[in-house]
């Protein structure tokens, strides 16, 4: 819609967790830095919290991108001697379950499914572990490291997250033959008190829990979004419109990006070439999520019956 006006090659903001838009703000690049360091060092469970908007899934993609750079994975803040470092560093086999709201035989399957582990598809349980004990084997005689990722584990079922344990019980001399990393909300910690899974909560080694866009962080946040989406210039948002936007959303980064596109939409649809704090105020009035005490009803009606006006507009003319 806006592309073109802004000399933008795509849309900065966009919601899909796009890697090439990651930005290693501090929240984000100490989470990363913990999930390296957990899964190198072989250790069972690592579990990430964060609200929701915070970027999790984000976190997971660029994670396992990192992972499965093979021997590149060099991102660790400090690292001295990151060649050394590239050319000791294990080789992965990932998976990843964007979805786990399954119960144990479906969690297995999804599992075999990923590790490309080939069975029968009537296979019961006990030939699901089978064979899924059988590939992990396999990558330990070869010197892989199977790790699996999932997604929204909150929503996992306590019977599941128990045959993950199980799962993870088997191991070498050496290490566990199966890594878990856990992403989910704060209500993951409340289903992991659950006194019936009691031991796989001992078994957590590293966790961390992911926070917002800080105040200092945000303005960078948008250059470098608006740099990767291709814009040349020094920047589209005024300083009153960052703070602006700071205040509205807390710094989460979903609700920026959502009021963010919002606000360049209103600013195209008056020709202008910078986001001012009246747009973030209109685009905020049309974002339930964001802290609305500040914006009058007047406000909030304008800057809702601004934005589907363009819509319409754009819509006719495409």
């Amino acid at each position: 819609m806006y592309l073109r006006h802004f000399g933008l090659r795509e849309a900065p903001f966009s919601l899909t967790p796009d890697t090439s838009f990651f930005f290693a703000c501090s929240s984000y690049q100490e989470a990363l830095n913990t999930l390296l360091v957990a899964a190198r060092n072989g250790e069972g469970f690592i579990k990430i919290t964060g609200e929701v908007g915070n970027g999790k899934t984000l976190l997971c993609r660029k994670f396992l991108a990192t992972l499965n750079q093979g021997r590149q994975s060099t991102t660790l803040i400090g690292t001295q001697d990151q060649a050394a470092v590239a050319a000791t560093a294990p080789r992965f086999i990932t998976a990843y379950i964007p979805n786990p709201y399954l119960e144990p035989r479906s969690l297995l399957l999804a599992l075999a499914e990923e590790f490309r582990v080939p069975l029968e598809k009537d296979a019961d349980q006990y030939l699901l572990l089978k064979g899924l004990t059988r590939a992990l084997l396999e990558c330990a005689r070869n010197g892989q490291r199977a790790l699996v990722c999932l997604d929204e584990a909150q929503a996992m079922p306590l019977e599941s997250l128990e045959v993950l344990r199980l799962l993870t019980n088997l191991e070498t001399e050496k290490r566990k033959l199966l890594q878990v990393v856990l992403f989910g909300q704060p209500e993951l910690d409340e289903r992991l008190r659950h006194h019936s899974i009691r031991q796989l909560r001992q078994r957590i080694s590293f966790q961390y829990d992911l926070q917002g866009l800080r105040k200092n962080e945000l303005e960078r946040y948008l250059l470098h979004r608006l740099a990767v989406a291709g814009f040349a210039g020094e920047t589209l948002f005024s300083a009153a419109a960052v703070g602006k936007l700071q205040r509205i959303t807390g710094g989460t980064p979903r609700l920026v990006n959502i009021v963010a596109h919002k606000a360049l939409m209103l600013t195209f649809s008056e020709g202008r070439q910078q986001v001012l704090a009246r747009h973030i105020r209109d685009a905020a009035a049309d974002t339930p999520e964001v802290r609305r005490d500040w914006l009058p009803w007047a406000a909030a009606l304008t800057g809702a019956a601004a934005i589907v006006s363009l819509g319409i507009a754009w819509m006719v003319l495409q």
